[in-house]
């Protein structure tokens, strides 16, 4: 499947009037898998504040799921979950480090261990493991038209799944730029929720 293409296109939202009440949603075929959907938030939740849950499904694509403290309307990484095919998946990342790679989301599930970071500029991303990587592109930062990607390697559905599900998450503090810039917003948030 090296260098195969896809893309998601926004099928709609919800609820166009209270931002905090829609869900979004994209879908599209992935070549020999079949069609999936991402869509956030599928589920709300309040606890010490506002949480989302985004969830990637398809024919033939692995379920999973990511559920952290809403910011912007979408999950963030603070405080996340994320859940593989029904079982929890351990991810970390730090929050000091200065360059997009330090500053990167890593996952372990499914005896894998994936790198998912910032490449260019906050609407390209790339999920890494060994031999295998999915590159994706939003057609606008927020709620984008297309969600689009290309994998290769020996990249397979949970791969492309879990690709898909992080860009329904608010992952702008993969960056240092882009945490930097967030930071105002999320601090009155925190103080306000």
């Amino acid at each position: 499947m090296d260098g195969t293409s896809f893309e998601l296109r926004r099928t709609g939202s919800t609820n166009r009037i209270v931002l905090r009440e829609q869900t979004f949603s994209w879908t599209g075929t992935v070549g020999g898998l079949g069609g999936v959907e991402v869509a956030f938030p599928t589920e709300r939740a309040n606890y010490r504040g506002l949480y989302f849950r985004a969830s990637v499904s398809g024919e033939n694509i692995p379920q999973t799921s990511y559920f952290g403290l809403e910011y912007g309307g979408r999950p963030s990484l603070a405080e996340g979950e994320l859940t593989v095919v029904g079982h929890p998946a351990a991810i970390s990342r730090s929050a000091w480090g200065i360059t997009r790679n330090a500053r990167a989301l890593r996952i372990r599930t499914e005896q894998r261990e994936y790198t998912y970071a910032e490449v260019r500029n906050k609407r390209n991303h790339e999920l890494r493991r060994d031999g295998a990587g999915v590159r994706t592109t939003r057609s606008g930062w927020k709620n984008p038209h297309t969600i689009s990607g290309t994998f290769s390697g020996g990249a397979d559905a949970l791969d492309i799944s879990l690709a898909i599900l992080f860009e329904a998450v608010y992952t702008r503090n993969l960056s240092l730029r882009g945490a930097l810039l967030s930071l105002p917003g999320r601090a009155l948030d925190r103080l306000g929720g």
